[in-house]
């Protein structure tokens, strides 16, 4: 299997600093914002973002992780069901500026989804989208994020991985594979 490297551990390092970053700039001190990390693999990233905000600045940060699963659209589509993650919000978001963050976008069948499952917990004011990885030009609705560490060009056939080292990976890394043939 053919893998080609797209973030290696020092980027993906560098990309979330570099989030951390844009986020202190656009929400100051976050009294009015909160993030919510799209299970599974976004709240991965959101846990990250979380704990390097600590280290560059000690604000207060309201966060959260949304399970979607019974927002999708193919939820009853599939051969086996899916299984669904658990949601921890302990706080409204209405009126709250939302970050969704997840680690790749590709459909956005899931950031609809998101929105769809989050309007349990209010209405926000406004709802913000963070990625690592933006696959362009693979869009079924009009979504594209706020935030994102790269934007890649892929096709039906490839798959964008990321591995993380807390899953037992060597090193944080992100790669593009061909999807396996069935």
């Amino acid at each position: 299997m053919q893998k080609r490297l797209v973030l290696d551990q020092t980027q993906l390092s560098i990309t979330i600093s570099r989030f951390c970053h844009q986020l202190i700039e656009n929400h100051d001190d976050f009294e009015n914002t909160v993030l919510l990390g799209l299970q599974p693999r976004g709240a991965l990233v959101l846990d990250r973002i979380i704990q390097r905000m600590q280290e560059i600045q000690q604000v207060s940060l309201k966060f959260g992780y949304l399970d979607a699963t019974f927002h999708r659209d193919d939820f009853r589509r599939r051969d086996l069901p899916l299984k669904a993650n658990e949601t921890k919000i302990d706080f409204l978001i209405e009126n709250k500026k939302v970050i969704l963050v997840d680690d790749v976008l590709y459909k956005g069948r899931s950031v609809r989804a998101a929105m769809d499952a989050m309007i349990a917990f209010g209405r926000p004011q406004k709802v913000e989208l963070m990625v690592l990885i933006d696959r362009k030009y693979t869009r079924d609705f009009p979504i594209k994020p706020d935030y994102y560490g790269r934007q890649v060009n892929t096709l039906e056939s490839q798959y964008v991985s990321v591995e993380w080292q807390s899953q037992g990976y060597p090193e944080d890394a992100i790669w593009i594979t061909e999807k396996e043939q069935k």
